[in-house]
């Protein structure tokens, strides 16, 4: 295999990312970091209430930040490298459909679980275990492996099973080890 057929496909046979959609991703992650930051430097400081500066609203979301819009212009840098401005050389692949599919089932089901099931009556261990079980559910059924794609008893159990688990030990961390109140 020559290094060019390397840089395009993956371990797993997968597609890489190409340059082209790595560049926006970047503007996405930096956008993301400049937004974050911003509304990090404008949360109240509670000077008022004597808090220590290390500890003031704000300064881990600056920190976050500040390390999206370094590893999105990394990535900008990457992408520009490799070509990303360059005119495109070929058609879109036949994966692009299945991509978009995903991506917007991930948009759905985020959306639906902070607007619609956080916040709103069900506790939080109950919402976050609707939420794993039905997004592992979902994406089982978009897999190209027709086999994967077949929703038995199993299957439904074993997405349960994982969903109450990741819920509950997501619930237990943050009441016990980081002592926040869920809702």
């Amino acid at each position: 295999m020559s290094s060019s057929d390397e840089a395009g496909t993956q371990a797993h046979g997968e597609e890489a990312a190409s340059p082209r959609a790595d560049f926006k991703d970047a503007i996405g992650w930096t956008a993301l970091g400049v937004a974050t930051l911003i509304a990090s430097i404008t949360m109240d400081r509670l000077e008022s209430q004597d808090i220590n500066p290390y500890t003031v609203p704000g300064l881990l979301p600056g920190l976050l930040g500040i390390a999206l819009i370094l590893l999105g212009a990394a990535m900008a840098v990457r992408s520009w490298r490799r070509g990303a401005l360059r005119p495109k050389a070929h058609a879109a692949d036949p994966m692009r459909a299945q991509q978009r599919r995903r991506v917007g089932l991930t948009i759905v089901l985020c959306t639906g679980y902070s607007v619609v099931l956080v916040g709103h009556g069900l506790p939080f261990w109950l919402a976050s275990a609707i939420y794993v079980t039905a997004s592992i559910l979902l994406f089982q059924r978009l897999s190209l492996d027709e086999a994967e794609r077949r929703l038995g008893l199993r299957a439904w159990a074993k997405a349960l099973a994982i969903g109450v688990g990741v819920s509950l030990v997501i619930s237990l961390v943050f009441e016990q080890v980081f002592l926040v109140r869920l809702p």
